[in-house]
């Protein structure tokens, strides 16, 4: 979930944002995407979630124990495959809880040591199912990044984004 966001996983429209600016021309259209992403990406890291559904891959080890994915809300584990390509593939158990945390074992690992995870993971299939606090958090951190892009320090997010956030933070131990 840390990587740069495409604009397909992306919750909010350069337009919506614009709008929240009171930006009429697409001079800015370039800056404001790349705000998008920016709060996007601060977002999911913030609530441990990915905001909408998109593919994942994780490497994992070929214990026998259960291991959890990394991104959630996991909504299908669509494959394991053992790193590096040999064949045939793992044998593998897995699941997703009520939590939406997905998990994995290898039960015969055929001679593989590592292995990728494919799966999906998000808590929306689109921008419009994302809740709409989420979303105004993401255009209020624009806003902020947009008044003090030329600030030498602008502090830091206004406490209405965390707020707005907050109740989606799903933490993790361990």
């Amino acid at each position: 979930m840390g990587d740069i966001l495409p604009a397909a996983v992306v919750p909010v429209a350069i337009e919506e944002a614009k709008a929240f600016l009171r930006i009429v021309d697409g001079s800015e259209d370039a800056l404001i995407a790349g705000f998008i992403r920016a709060a996007t990406g601060l977002a999911e890291a913030f609530t441990g979630q990915a905001l909408i559904v998109r593919d994942v891959a994780d490497t994992a080890t070929t214990v026998v124990t259960w291991q959890r994915l990394k991104a959630a809300p996991c909504v299908a584990i669509t494959g394991v495959d053992a790193l590096g390509g040999a064949t045939p593939g793992p044998a593998y158990e897995s699941d997703i809880d009520l939590s939406g945390n997905g998990w994995v074992r290898i039960i015969d690992p055929r001679g593989a040591t590592r292995v990728t995870v494919r799966y999906r993971a998000g808590l929306a299939a689109d921008w419009n199912g994302v809740p709409e606090p989420l979303r105004l958090g993401i255009v209020r951190l624009v806003s902020h990044f947009h008044a003090h892009r030329d600030a030498a320090d602008a502090g830091g997010p206004p406490a209405a984004v965390a707020a707005l956030w907050r109740p989606w933070r799903r933490l993790r131990l361990g």
